[in-house]
């Protein structure tokens, strides 16, 4: 599976492309298949995110597990201290392995 990722322009938060916008939560990615690129670059020239790429993904119950170690620790938040990375909605889900 292939999602797109990049940076919110006000926040520089992560983001993530659900399929009609972006979430802060990787579990709401979507499978791009081969839109991913258009996807990507029509995001980025309308000024919704910066920096748009497509990543390789797994899908899991709990959602999509980027497949490179970067995007996992991307996704999980700042690393500096715990108590600032992202949480899951359903506290049950996401424990996947950084």
């Amino acid at each position: 599976m292939k999602i797109v990722t990049g940076n919110d322009l006000v926040t520089g938060d992560v983001i993530w492309w659900t399929g009609n916008g972006w979430s802060r939560h990787v579990a709401d990615a979507v499978d791009v298949g081969h839109d991913g690129d258009g996807i990507a670059a029509r995001e980025e020239a309308a000024l919704r995110v910066n920096g748009p790429y497509v990543i390789e993904a797994t899908a899991s119950n709990a959602g999509p597990v980027p497949g490179h170690i970067k995007d996992r620790i991307r996704a999980r938040g700042p690393t500096v201290r715990l108590d600032l990375n992202i949480q899951p909605a359903d506290p049950a889900a996401g424990n996947w392995v950084i």
